[in-house]
């Protein structure tokens, strides 16, 4: 506001402005600082793997079987609202993370909280957070899995999880069910999950996927013709899913 009043000073058309006008002026300039600023902080909490990615720049011509008009209803954020998941599945540098992250972009944009993690590196830290209980380490971070608005899971069920992690899996997922949304990046499609889980030799197989396959929207990216295919990879010579 201070910067704005001495730009408004320093300014000969200023003097014919009201004094609403002036006070108007100087209101709206803090308030558009406020919003860049959180903005800003929403981005930074997301920790996305692809900061630049962007629903804008999808790549529709690449030869993937690609539904602009679902990808820009998602971009809308009402998935949000409705507390809905999303399913991003698709062979390697098929743009699976960009695509969750285009989304998680528009996600800040509209004030909606966000984070984004790798299944194993989650795991990981909540084993590490088991094994070092101190002051309720491992319900510190379910809390943090609990509480974005949009809970980005990259990798999901890339590895056949363990029992334990099984069981953490569950935990995240039941705090979160029917209260927040979830986008699930992986490899498999929904049909191979129940093996990835474990099958019928795991108690936690039906328990975590009917906490998140209710109602879910799904993206399958496949080429049109697997023939002459070339992942996102080969199209922007890149060593990892950095485009889409």
């Amino acid at each position: 506001m201070k910067n704005a009043f001495q730009v408004l000073i320093g300014d000969q058309k200023s003097r014919d402005m009201s004094l609403e006008n002036f006070f108007a002026y100087i209101v709206d300039a803090e308030y558009q600082h406020r919003r860049r600023n959180s903005l800003k902080r929403l981005i930074l909490n997301a920790e996305l793997d692809q900061e630049e990615a962007s629903i804008h720049d999808i790549n529709y011509e690449s030869g993937r079987k690609l539904n602009r008009d679902q990808i820009e209803r998602l971009a809308t954020c009402k998935y949000i609202e409705e507390k809905r998941n999303v399913f991003i599945t698709g062979a390697t540098g098929s743009g699976k993370t960009y695509l969750a992250c285009a989304l998680g972009m528009e996600a800040c944009k509209k004030r909606f909280s966000v984070k984004y993690v790798r299944l194993p590196d989650l795991l990981n830290e909540m084993q590490f957070a088991r094994d070092n209980n101190t002051s309720g380490a491992y319900n510190k971070i379910l809390l943090k899995y609990k509480k974005p608005s949009l809970l980005i899971l990259d990798e999901w069920l890339l590895l056949k999880p363990t029992d334990v992690q099984q069981h953490d899996i569950l935990e995240i997922i039941h705090r979160r069910s029917r209260k927040s949304s979830t986008i699930f990046c992986s490899q498999y499609e929904q049909g191979g999950w129940y093996d990835q889980l474990g099958g019928k030799s795991s108690p936690l197989t039906e328990s975590i996927l009917d906490r998140i396959t209710h109602d879910s929207y799904k993206i399958n990216i496949v080429p049109i013709d697997p023939s002459n295919y070339r992942s996102m990879r080969e199209i922007y010579g890149l060593d990892s899913e950095n485009s889409l």
